[in-house]
């Protein structure tokens, strides 16, 4: 029995370690991305159901549903040992992956920004042009059009 509930103890320790590195998640991708208030608000809200859920999976696999004051504590204890001892190495690490990713990804875009700048002088200036005299002739005729009715009425 004693047994059974260090192996619980350790387990929902895991738990805790498992939570920790999911805000930590959320806390790397707020470091990187620039995010709105609605976003922040949808990431804090989709982490509490992903953490309660990782909570209640491991209560119902482990303990068959019978919830304990221990597990609880153990998983306080586990985020708490992984915040102190490793969340901010983790933090450093991803956030320095992160940067370099988007760097890379920056400089294998350049290609395809040339190409676009390329396509749209091509096909989308002449279009543009085409539509910006239509529009203006347009605006004419319908000028010329008024001041003539005009005459006419005053005559």
């Amino acid at each position: 029995m004693v047994s059974n509930q260090a192996y619980l103890f350790l387990v929902f320790m895991v738990n805790g370690i498992v939570i920790g590195l999911l805000f930590d998640f959320f806390r790397i991708s707020r470091k990187v991305f620039d995010t709105n208030d609605i976003i922040t608000y949808m990431e804090d809200i989709l982490f509490w159901i992903l953490a309660g859920a990782t909570v209640l999976y491991s209560i119902f696999t482990f303990n068959n549903g019978e919830m304990r004051l221990f597990m609880f504590l153990a998983i306080l204890l586990g985020a708490f040992a992984y915040m102190i001892l490793i969340s901010s190495y983790i933090i450093k690490i991803n956030v320095k992956i992160i940067n370099i990713l988007k760097k890379i990804v920056e400089i294998l875009s350049i290609p395809l920004k040339v190409i676009y700048r390329l396509i749209r002088k091509i096909f989308f200036k002449p279009i543009h042009f085409l539509f910006i005299n239509i529009r203006k002739n347009f605006t004419n005729f319908g000028t010329k059009l008024y001041k003539k009715e005009k005459n006419i009425v005053k005559n």
